[in-house]
């Protein structure tokens, strides 16, 4: 298997990317509306992907698509708003090192919503490292 369509290469990128994402937008939003960054974030994100899509040659005409997959897409686009703008704001009153923690509880609700939804069945080893990280997002979400 390649690189370029392994999957564990990719999500670690994306891990290393989201520990930037809380560090740059921490410094970001000082003294900012969480709203307004979360808006700046967005066009700029748009800019920038809209040439890579381009100049790749993966552009295509997006209202041909299946309208069940477009549905699904602005589902998904409306819980990422969602989700940056409840994190955007999470980061203007609280410590980066504690909010993307607490932001990575989706990886147990992801397994959940993928059990129930999705009918994925992840083993007991792998039930088990969900449980891990749920205690340790409560045990950086909780003063004594």
């Amino acid at each position: 298997m390649s690189i370029a369509s392994n999957w564990f290469f990719w999500a670690v990128l994306s891990a290393c990317f989201a520990a930037l994402t809380a560090i740059f937008a921490k410094v970001g939003v000082a003294g900012v509306d969480s709203d307004l960054a979360t808006l700046v974030r967005t066009v700029l994100i748009l800019f920038v992907l809209a040439p890579f899509v381009w100049l790749a040659g993966k552009w295509s005409n997006p209202l041909v698509l299946p309208p069940k997959t477009l549905l699904f897409l602005a589902l998904s686009a409306l819980a990422t708003g969602a989700s940056w703008i409840c994190y955007f704001r999470a980061l203007q009153f609280g410590e980066a090192s504690k909010v993307a923690p607490v932001d990575k509880f989706s990886l147990v609700l992801v397994a959940i919503f993928a059990f129930l939804f999705l009918g994925e069945r992840p083993s007991s080893r792998e039930w088990f490292g969900i449980g891990l990280v749920a205690s340790g997002v409560l045990v950086l979400a909780f003063r004594r």
